[in-house]
């Protein structure tokens, strides 16, 4: 399980937002419950808010998701010069994969709405969400 967004709600209560990685299978959820997410959600909105990661850069690794395939995802904080207070960002790497990197609450909002939305809508022509990243641009 690893911790990709924390946030205070509306009473002031923290409350987490999690990956979790099981059999093949990544879902999306906090400590009660969790939904599938596509087969190429990650890598979907990765591609689309990743930018190159930097292997010097000065990070610390706060955690690390193994993933299917030999792919990773790892949550790094990093403080750049001009910044105040560290920020977290999420590490997508794997064979063949040039490693990219994104702030991390941005994947989860992205992985929050997409596990909002694709449940809602019927699968078409038989298939189980084939055409998703088709729908989603």
């Amino acid at each position: 399980m690893l911790k990709i967004r924390e946030f205070a709600d509306t009473g002031g209560v923290l409350s987490a937002i999690y990956l979790l990685a099981t059999d093949g299978v990544l879902k999306i959820g906090n400590e009660t419950a969790s939904v599938v997410l596509p087969e190429n959600a990650l890598s979907v909105v990765m591609a689309r808010y990743g930018s190159p990661f930097d292997p010097d850069a000065p990070i610390a690794e706060v955690a690390a998701l193994a993933l299917s395939d030999g792919r990773t995802l790892r949550h790094v904080r990093h403080l750049a010069g001009y910044d105040v207070i560290a920020r977290d960002y999420l590490v997508y790497e794997g064979p063949g994969l040039a490693p990219s990197c994104a702030l991390s609450t941005i994947v989860a909002r992205a992985l929050e709405h997409l596990a909002s939305v694709i449940p809602a809508r019927p699968a078409r022509n038989g298939g189980q969400y084939e055409d998703w990243h088709e729908r989603s641009k």
